[in-house]
């Protein structure tokens, strides 16, 4: 960790930095005023002990600029002067200085007090890429206030693999290959954008996670990353209000565009996570879950929403639900009870 130590009193300045090169940081010098900014503005050091009077520009003032610059303002500032008073004190800690201490001072106090200086500022950095991570990750696919709520408590997810229950959605346009055989790229990438803008909107207004867009289908996650007592009827609830809302959404299209969605719905154990190469990431499930439920979405025709029996039995309020029976899907040896949802 690198520390910036201003202070135009050469005995001074050489005291303080054989004082921070003895706790094991590096340190780097200014002189005055507008050496310390330069140097802050360069360096990007990790904190910055700065003493009141010097030529050019004021401790203050290089305090006051340093906190004004977005890609400063974090780093913590310690005052290091002969001004003691009470007046001083309120003037620099008003301007955003962590701490403030009067000269003469002990070594040993500045070094206990550079070392808590640091050690927070390491847990404020921690906290604040953690943030950043969560931004990136989830900001696309799921909608602004599960991504606030995970900021204001990064604890309730980790971003690494883990095993858990989830609810998997697949949606898919009926006979959107066929009608990609006759109708221009940009035409048809405007009408599947559209469907695309109405399937979104609903997953996240039941604060589901948007996983994935495959060609004209769609993934999404429920339990995650926040969890939800009742995610089988969340997802449930999705398609039903999907379906409820494509009458009123066709007539901007001509009726050949009028596609139906198709929907499969599973509940189960899956691995979340971060899943790709450390430069390139995508949050995913995987899973024989994930499986399950493609194939339902598979199976779906004429706008159905057929869900799995694991999924029925966790629906937390009354449907009108009709029973398939057992279905054989690719890749299982065992059948999966499918259900119809009506209404």
């Amino acid at each position: 960790m690198k520390v910036l130590v201003a202070d135009d009193n050469a005995n001074s300045r050489q005291l303080v930095k054989d004082i921070i090169e003895s706790i094991g940081y590096e340190a780097i010098v200014a002189q005055d005023g507008p050496a310390a900014l330069l140097a802050a503005q360069t360096q990007l050091p990790d904190l910055v002990i700065l003493d009141v009077n010097m030529p050019g520009m004021s401790g203050f003032e290089v305090c006051a600029a340093l906190k004004s610059d977005p890609k400063m303002a974090q780093i913590p500032i310690l005052m290091l002067t002969a001004l003691s008073d009470v007046e001083n004190r309120v003037t620099g800690l008003g301007l955003g200085a962590e701490d403030y201490l009067p000269k003469p001072f002990s070594p040993r106090e500045l070094a206990a007090r550079v070392n808590a200086r640091l050690r927070s500022k390491a847990e404020t950095d921690d906290l604040r890429n953690t943030k950043e991570l969560i931004k990136q990750t989830f900001e696309r696919f799921v909608s602004p206030s599960v991504v606030q709520k995970l900021l204001q408590d990064p604890s309730q997810i980790k971003l690494g693999g883990q095993l858990q229950e989830v609810t998997v959605l697949f949606s898919d346009l009926e006979g959107f290959t066929t009608i990609s055989e006759h109708t221009e790229p940009e035409k048809l990438l405007g009408i599947l954008n559209t469907y695309h803008a109405l399937i979104v909107s609903v997953i996240q207004s039941f604060s589901g996670t948007v996983d994935k867009f495959i060609g004209d289908g769609v993934m999404a996650l429920y339990n995650t990353p926040l969890p939800q007592d009742d995610h089988p009827l969340r997802a449930v609830r999705t398609a039903l209000q999907i379906r409820g809302a494509l009458e009123a959404f066709y007539p901007q299209f001509e009726p050949q565009y009028r596609m139906r969605v198709n929907f499969g719905i599973h509940t189960g154990m899956v691995v979340v996570g971060n899943v790709g190469s450390p430069h390139l990431m995508n949050f995913t499930a995987v899973g024989d879950t994930v499986n399950v439920a493609a194939r339902l979405q598979d199976m779906s025709a004429g706008g159905k929403i057929l869900i799995s029996e694991a999924c029925y039995r966790q629906l937390t309020a009354p449907l009108d639900v009709k029973p398939i029976g057992y279905q054989t899907m690719k890749g299982r040896t065992e059948p999966v009870m499918v259900y119809e949802v009506v209404e």
